[in-house]
């Protein structure tokens, strides 16, 4: 399944910077990020349980937020971008 993900998390304190990062990290783990508080995910799921879980340990309840859009499995023709595209196409091949 194919998974956008947006975050807002209240980074006042130096414990909100951190989640900030872990929040990040987390959401690397996973998939790519798209613009700075937005990813994208093609993740199973299982993935996606997991993905949520640790995302769901990590934030603070009162202060962050996190939005979660499941575009299913026929996303390509939900998806329009506009402008610079700096991702990469996340089901082709990749040469490391």
């Amino acid at each position: 399944m194919y998974v956008l993900i947006t975050y807002d998390v209240n980074t006042s304190s130096e414990n909100g910077q951190k989640r900030l990062r872990q929040v990040a990290k987390c959401c690397k783990d996973f998939g790519q990020r798209v613009q700075n508080s937005v990813f994208e995910c093609l993740i199973d799921g299982s993935g996606f349980v997991r993905l949520k879980a640790k995302l769901l340990n990590i934030i603070d309840k009162e202060l962050d937020s996190i939005r979660i859009y499941q575009l299913g499995k026929n996303y390509q023709t939900k998806i329009e971008h506009l402008g610079v595209k700096t991702s990469f196409d996340i089901e082709g091949e990749l040469i490391i």
